[in-house]
């Protein structure tokens, strides 16, 4: 709880409305079946929620998930039908996870790890360049593979380096980004530009391995991989071959198995800078999806429909099982206040 709600708002959560179980272990069947005939919101790590399940939900508004992604558990037609709001907390992670893709980017750009790695073992370079490898953020190429939540708040952060920068989303138009300054371009031309390229699109069943080897290939030599959202865009394997060649550098804080096997060869690779799925893993780093939780279920009750939570909007939800791993919050039902 602790890590999705600051004191004050969780302070303000159970004033607001009548919080059942919200503990930091899963919700046992007997509480859980005894609240959700009168529960207002259920609010759950992955939530699994069927039409018969509906019927007994007489009162239900919506349905939260807290693991950034909406998962295969639910059944999104019937809650529609029912009127239940299905929202994700995708959007909490955006300044957590934007701040840990920028350290990495200039980690990774100005060879950071490698001359720490270099000066363990005797051989750092005294006032060396390293032409071949390194290079500036400042005025650099910026490419984003998904230009949702994270991406725009690593734009914002990125700006003082007044980089290029351009995206590939296929849910997007280029008026919808218009308050930005990227341009959106095909996903083979994008690979073809960046310099830096953030893999920040959320995962989905038509985008499994779309960054593929051959779109790797388009790369520029010594391109910079920042993986930040799931290993599930990407061909993993394919990814670290090249970075074992030395032909890119690579970031990874997401990986196709978590925690990772102790003998994956990309552990090995002198050329990856590894974190193990902590780019959200600070403190109060979540606290902005408590945040978003309380503000828009207050929303709710007022009859505003406004958001701040992401919707699953007909149409463009689209759904992958088992990729990365639940948030460690688990299963609460929260009943508020009848509209």
């Amino acid at each position: 709880m602790a890590e999705l709600f600051s004191q004050g708002t969780l302070l303000a959560l159970q004033e607001e409305f009548d919080v059942i179980w919200g503990r930091d272990e899963p919700i046992s069947s007997d509480a859980f079946d005894a609240a959700w005939p009168s529960a207002s919101a259920w609010i759950s790590a992955t939530p699994t929620v069927t039409r018969k399940m509906l019927g007994g939900a007489r009162k239900l508004r919506a349905v939260i998930e807290v693991s950034g992604a909406f998962p295969d558990t639910i059944d999104y037609k019937a809650c529609a039908a029912r009127g239940v709001e299905v929202l994700s907390c995708a959007p909490g992670f955006r300044e957590s996870v934007a701040e840990m893709g920028l350290a990495m980017a200039l980690a990774g750009a100005r060879g950071l790890v490698t001359e720490h790695e270099a000066f363990r073992s005797g051989n750092e370079g005294w006032l060396q360049e390293n032409p071949a490898t390194d290079f500036s953020l400042h005025g650099t190429r910026i490419g984003f593979v998904g230009f949702g939540q994270i991406a725009r708040e690593l734009t914002g952060l990125l700006a003082p380096f007044r980089p290029g920068v351009r995206a590939h989303d296929p849910w997007l138009a280029q008026e919808d980004v218009s308050q930005f300054d990227v341009e959106l371009c095909s996903l083979e031309d994008l690979l073809k530009w960046s310099r830096c390229l953030f893999v920040t699109a959320a995962p989905t069943s038509r985008n499994r391995a779309i960054i593929s080897e051959d779109l790797l290939a388009l790369l520029p030599d010594h391109a910079l991989v920042v993986l930040l959202s799931r290993a599930h865009l990407v061909d993993f394997d394919a990814l670290v071959a090249a970075a074992m060649t030395g032909r890119i550098r690579v970031a990874a804080d997401v990986f196709p198995v978590e925690p990772l096997p102790q003998d994956h060869p990309v552990r090995q690779v002198s050329n990856v800078i590894l974190s193990p799925h902590r780019a959200a893993a600070v403190q109060g780093g979540r606290h902005l999806i408590g945040d978003m939780i309380l503000t828009d279920l207050k929303a709710m009750c007022a009859g505003d429909s406004s958001r701040q939570l992401a919707t699953s909007d007909s149409g463009r939800v689209e759904l992958v099982a088992g990729v990365g791993n639940a948030a460690r919050a688990t299963g609460r039902t929260v009943k508020g206040a009848d509209p």
